[in-house]
């Protein structure tokens, strides 16, 4: 038998408990065969040597957004930006190069870390001289539009009805500010969708290009084809012509939005059946391309204290809600979700509160009592705050918690501020699930915040805020715990625990190499490690072997 590749002279962290390394590592038609001895007597079309080199399984982000990762590397970026005039000014740099009506859209945006007065639709409309001006704000819950936007949303001078599960925010005088939080968000977004399918081809193969340069070699995108986070009703077709174009050198699983699924009638011994056309559900596609679970926005997000609590925030309401609220009337999406879950269904549920994480979690375990387990597990997505009790629930049902750890290092002050020190101790949990023993799967929520997976190891390991402070000490991991997270972990968390997330006989051949051991470094170091060549399928898409 001759095998495609065997990489020689290695140091393999196979992420087999039985076998934990290895120095040698074959692979024939994108899976791997075996590891030292079990390759004896095999010849090889290639054989590279290594040199000592890092090799692992590579990189799965469960949590990310990668049409809108990569349309964000065309707009303005605002990170970093610290005060309005800041802003004003970057946004007047790129006005002065368009054309007289051409929108300007801006990423990046953190209102936690703008000091002073917020950018608002007077100031836009001066910095574009009235071109239309879309800011995307970092959590993807708010916009902040300029006036011109405004007009064309439909939205007056003055607010007479707020939208359901939505703020339009105003000023002391009554009048519209620009400020547009969760479903009044869509008021915007109307405006500028459906996108194209080739513009939506091109964001995923630059997002895809910069995963490989990472080793990552498996994305999860939370949420397509409808709510505030799609961009296209036809998005899961913009995935598969790009797949089949060549553009993508990573493997992708979409979640649909759940406000993208449709009521199907069927037999009437079915049930009600929420779902795509023709019964499409959780698990359809392959290694390549598959639709994962539904997506559910139970509520909103930390920053804009939208996020729904059982207490009320420190420093004040929100938009007139202290506690956050949850973005529908619960018990039509409680009705949503079940319909969902009827027609075959996982659950990805946002709940960043704790509020909406007890709903989300009577929501999946009504689920399973009625249908039983899905192909995939159901999930809950950030976990913002987590109560003990709810950590022990989730054991209990078997629920997937994906937490992000780079929120941390990007906003954990603003998060502090609006939470208090000790819902702080409760907040984006990581070794409290591992303890209690949830699966537990790496994940960025890119581009809300920085996505490189060793910064985000390295961020599973210090839990350190963008100040430097430590946030929940008790919620850090070792470097193997946070490494078995965005393998192992991961490929659990996505229904792709089989296959995926170990270099042993019969998984995909999906391997990163790296320029040293993040065990071998100091924690501060892990994210510098630079990332010489990924393999998906036992293909290079990055670097040299």
């Amino acid at each position: 038998m001759q095998l495609d590749l065997i990489i020689e002279d290695a140091d393999v962290l196979t992420m087999d408990p039985r076998r934990p390394r290895a120095s040698r590592l074959g692979i024939w038609r994108g899976v791997v065969v075996g590891v030292d001895e079990e390759l004896d007597g095999l010849r090889a079309a290639e054989r590279v040597d290594a040199r000592g080199a890092f090799v692992m399984p590579g990189f799965n982000d469960a949590h990310a957004h990668s049409v809108w990762f990569g349309q964000s590397r065309l707009d303005v970026d605002l990170d970093g930006a610290t005060t309005a005039e800041e802003v004003y000014a970057r946004i007047g740099a790129r006005a002065a190069t368009e054309v007289p009506g051409a929108w300007i859209t801006c990423t990046g945006y953190d209102a936690g870390h703008v000091h002073g007065p917020q950018p608002d639709r007077d100031g836009l409309d001066a910095a574009a001289s009235g071109r239309p001006v879309l800011i995307r704000h970092n959590t993807g819950h708010s916009l902040t539009v300029s006036g011109a936007v405004l007009a064309w949303a439909g939205v007056g001078e003055h607010v007479v009805e707020q939208p359901e599960g939505g703020w339009i925010a105003v000023d002391a005088a009554g009048r519209p500010s620009g400020l547009l939080d969760e479903t009044a968000m869509h008021l915007v977004t109307r405006l500028v969708q459906p996108e194209s399918l080739e513009h939506i081809g091109a964001c995923l193969e630059r997002a895809s290009a910069e995963y490989a340069a990472e080793g990552i070699t498996s994305v999860t995108d939370a949420g397509i084809a409808g709510g505030w986070i799609g961009h296209s009703p036809l998005e899961f077709a913009a995935y598969q012509r790009a797949l089949d174009a060549g553009r993508l050198r990573t493997r992708f699983q979409t979640m649909v939005t759940l406000d993208a699924l449709q009521s199907v009638a069927g037999h009437p011994d079915d049930g009600p059946q929420l779902t795509l056309g023709a019964g499409v559900r959780s698990g359809v596609g392959d290694e390549r391309l598959q639709i994962g679970p539904a997506k559910v926005f139970t509520d909103g997000a930390m920053l804009g204290r939208t996020a729904a609590m059982t207490e009320d925030y420190c420093g004040g309401a929100h938009g007139g809600h202290g506690r956050g609220y949850l973005q529908q009337e619960e018990h039509e999406m409680h009705r949503a979700c079940l319909a969902a879950a009827g027609a075959g269904w996982a659950l990805a549920m946002h709940a960043i509160g704790d509020a909406a994480l007890d709903f989300s979690l009577d929501v999946i375990a009504e689920a399973l009592a009625r249908h039983g387990r899905p192909v995939m597990p159901h999930r809950v997505e950030h976990g913002g705050v987590v109560r003990e009790d709810q950590v022990a629930r989730m054991a209990e049902l078997g629920v997937v918690m994906t937490t992000q750890p780079n929120f941390i290092s990007a906003f954990g002050e603003s998060v502090r501020e609006r939470i208090g020190e000790e819902r702080a101790l409760l907040s984006y949990p990581a070794g409290r699930l591992l303890r209690a023993g949830l699966v537990l799967p790496g994940s960025s929520d890119r581009p809300v915040a920085g996505g490189r997976p060793l910064e985000v190891v390295r961020d599973f390991v210090l839990r350190r805020t963008e100040a430097g402070r430590d946030y929940g000490p008790d919620d850090r991991l070792t470097v193997d715990e946070a490494l078995h997270a965005y393998t192992v972990g991961s490929a659990e968390a996505t229904g792709w625990g089989a296959r995926k997330g170990r270099l042993t006989a019969g998984r995909l051949a999906d391997v990163v190499v790296l320029g040293a051991d993040p065990r071998a470094v100091p924690a501060e170091e892990i994210g510098r490690i630079p990332v010489q060549a990924t393999l998906v399928g036992g293909e290079l898409v990055h670097g040299v072997l």
